[in-house]
């Protein structure tokens, strides 16, 4: 039995991980990266079996925003080549929203740039979750709209919403040099606010951003205190224009041990693999889903995923199903046919070799 199996049963036994486990694994040589993964798949199993949730992002309003959050291509002195626009009406709202429900979503995550809602925003916000659970009552909603003033999230509960994200994004020791705009108090203060409503509190962070090994150990067991129910693990996209273009800290291999350091922590929580995804984990995306349980289908705020297909087929090539999916056992069992492309270049040819 490996050091990582020994953790996992005594996880298992009702003994949460310590810092230095969290290290330890965080810090384990790439060697023993199968090991790793392969005893926190206990954990993942354990507490959701071989389900994957799928998640689905609407931008509601994208970029334009005062905050200064240096990683962020939304953020005030960005000059990121991203879509900006004002706030989408309901019906395109909705729109966007069943295209992500279609697709295998079961949550529907409705993000605004800004430092936070004012009550006009709530109210806009609390008519399109509205329509949209007229339509598809059984969908959740998860909004996330920036720093909450107080009545706020009693106001997108009673419209329906069920979860509230905001994300600390780094350790509090770390945070003053990522944003300089808001404190890592007013974070605290808008998931507590959350929480207090009745909401389920959705926060997480995002790697690579220039923070030490204890540091993100500092912030994952800073979500452990808050009791985050959902944990989005963001890695760090560098735009162009941004104060983080060029910087490049992580491995895939890092990136694995990250999300399983998170669920050697959080065992019985939602970890979920969010933006970075296909830039960072790249052909390990397979491997992080024996850790994670949970995915963004599709694209993200700014920036472009792979093809919605390719994430659904990741997760059924992998053994895992969707959760919330109605089976379909033949289709599970059906065998795609799919003609082999021809090869045109290279040997016998004028076109040059893929190589």
């Amino acid at each position: 039995m490996t050091v990582y199996d020994q953790l996992a049963t005594s996880i298992l036994d009702g003994k949460p991980a310590t810092e230095d486990d969290a290290l330890a694994v965080l810090r384990a040589h790439d060697d023993e990266l199968i090991e790793v993964v392969a005893a926190a798949g206990r954990l993942r199993r354990e507490h959701f079996g071989n389900t994957v949730k799928v998640n689905y992002l609407v931008n509601l309003k994208s970029g334009l925003c005062p905050e200064n959050c240096n990683y962020c291509s939304q953020a005030l002195g960005s000059t990121a080549d991203i879509l900006k626009y004002k706030w989408l009406n309901t019906d395109e709202a909705l729109e966007q929203a069943a295209a992500g429900l279609k697709g295998g979503a079961t949550r529907v995550c409705m993000v605004s740039s800004g430092r936070g809602p004012t009550n006009k925003d709530v109210d806009r916000v609390a008519d399109m979750v509205g329509s949209i659970k007229s339509e598809h009552p059984d969908v959740e909603i998860c909004a996330c709209l920036g720093l909450l003033k107080d009545g706020q999230a009693e106001r997108l509960r009673d419209a329906g919403v069920d979860a509230y994200n905001h994300n600390i994004n780094t350790a509090e020791s770390h945070h003053d040099q990522i944003v300089q705009t808001h404190t890592y108090a007013d974070r605290v203060d808008t998931v507590t606010k959350a929480k207090t409503a009745g909401l389920s509190p959705c926060s997480g962070l995002i790697a690579g951003l220039g923070e030490s090994d204890e540091q993100l150990v500092e912030a994952l067991f800073a979500l452990r205190e808050m009791e985050s129910d959902s944990i989005p693990v963001n890695f760090l996209m560098p735009f162009d224009g941004t104060p983080f273009e060029n910087t490049w800290e992580l491995t895939p291999a890092r990136c694995v041990k990250i999300l399983a350091m998170a669920r050697f922590v959080c065992p019985d929580r939602e970890i979920r693999i969010a933006g970075g995804r296909e830039m960072h984990l790249r052909s390990l995306q397979a491997m992080a889903l024996h850790v994670a349980n949970s995915i963004f289908l599709g694209d993200y705020l700014t920036s472009e995923g792979q093809a919605a297909e390719a994430d659904l087929e990741l997760i059924r090539d992998n053994g895992f199903v969707v959760l919330g999916a109605q089976p379909d056992t033949e289709e599970a069992s059906r065998v795609v046919s799919r003609d082999p492309e021809k090869r045109r270049r290279g040997a016998g040819t004028t076109a040059v070799p893929n190589a």
